[in-house]
Parts: structure tokens; C-alpha cells; sequence
């Protein structure tokens, strides 16, 4: 009979996703900011890229700590975010707009970290691992700080300039929809086969 697993095996499981994620991350950081339009949108996924790689040095940390070697396991959660967020870069939407969008790419990304961390960090201190548990709060904070920073954007400007903007195309295109019906309207009134 195979040999039950224990926590500490889901553990080293969850670090090897979570480093996953953040190598994953790392390439995909760039890309946001790359398509952001907004400075400040740009400069905090340029941070947050920096601080992944910090966080990437700190998983290691961990790993040395419980004398277990750095490897990753392929984290499909990150990849399908990482996935909603390509192709949201590849919808047509005006700037701002992208940018609001970008922002909640981020956000499920920032969740789903917080997520992973905040369990590590919990089977972390059930097993006494102390050093782990400094390391991951660490690179815990520093998820719920970006998130914080992307909500901070989002409610600062971006979501209502994008709410905004489509309420200006929406009033852009209603006199051309009463236009068209106006004609319409007016054809049907001359057309002879109408008059009485």
C-alpha cells in the first residue's frame, strides 16, 4: 500500500506551485506594463516585478531552510490568469479602459497569491517552521500591499475615467441612432404607398 502523504508534503507541494507562479509571473509582469497607459498603473507593475523576484529569492530561502531543493511544480492556476490576462490585451478597448482591465488582471493574480501565501504561512506555523514562516509572511504582505496599490488606482480615477469614456460613446452614438431613425421615420411618411 502507497504511503499516505502528510502535511508537510502538501506544504513543499504548495511552495513548488507558489514558485511556479512567481517564475511565471516574471514574464508575464512586463507585458502588463508594457500595455498600461497609465504611468502609475506602468510604475506599479514595474515594482511588483521587482518585488517577484525578491519573493523568488525568498522561496528559495524556505527551501534551503527545511533542507529541500529549489524546484518548482507547474502552477496551472497562475497560467490560467496569466492567460485571461493575454487575451484581454488583446481586445480593442480604449486606453483607459485597458488600463481598468489590466488593473483586474493584476487583482487575480494578487488574490490568488494571497490565497497560496496565506495558506503556507498558516501549515507553516502548525509545523513550527519559523524561519518559513518570517519568509512567507514577508512576501505575504508584500501581495496584499500590491493589490491595495492596484485597488488605489483603480478607485482613483481609472475605473471612473473608463466608465466615463463609455458613457460619452454611448452619448456619441445615440444622436446617430436617433438620426438614422429620424430618417427612417421620414421616408416612410413621403413613401406614396403610405399617404391616405
Amino acid at each position: 500500500m502507497a504511503e499516505m502523504g502528510t502535511l508537510h508534503d502538501a506544504f513543499l507541494d504548495e511552495l513548488r506551485d507558489a514558485y511556479d507562479a512567481e517564475k511565471q509571473l516574471t514574464k508575464a509582469l512586463p507585458k502588463l506594463a508594457k500595455a498600461a497607459t497609465s504611468t502609475k498603473l506602468r510604475t506599479a507593475f514595474e515594482t511588483h516585478l521587482q518585488e517577484t523576484q525578491g519573493q523568488i529569492a525568498r522561496l528559495e530561502q524556505v527551501f534551503q531552510s527545511l533542507n529541500e531543493p529549489v524546484r518548482g511544480k507547474h502552477c496551472d492556476g497562475i497560467a490560467g490568469i496569466i492567460e485571461e490576462g493575454k487575451s484581454v490585451m488583446e481586445e480593442d478597448f480604449d486606453e483607459i479602459t485597458m488600463d481598468a482591465c489590466l488593473i483586474a488582471s493584476g487583482q487575480r493574480a494578487e488574490h490568488y497569491e494571497m490565497a497560496a501565501y496565506g495558506t503556507l504561512v498558516a501549515w507553516a506555523q502548525a509545523m513550527g517552521h519559523t524561519q518559513a514562516v518570517k519568509l512567507l509572511q514577508q512576501t505575504l504582505d508584500e501581495e496584499k500591499a500590491a493589490d491595495k496599490k492596484l485597488t488605489g488606482l483603480a478607485e482613483g480615477g481609472i475605473n471612473q475615467g473608463a466608465a466615463d469614456a463609455a458613457q460619452s460613446d454611448e452619448e456619441d452614438a445615440a444622436p446617430a441612432v436617433v438620426s438614422a431613425a429620424a430618417k427612417k421615420t421620414a421616408t416612410s411618411k413621403a413613401t406614396p404607398g403610405n399617404r391616405r
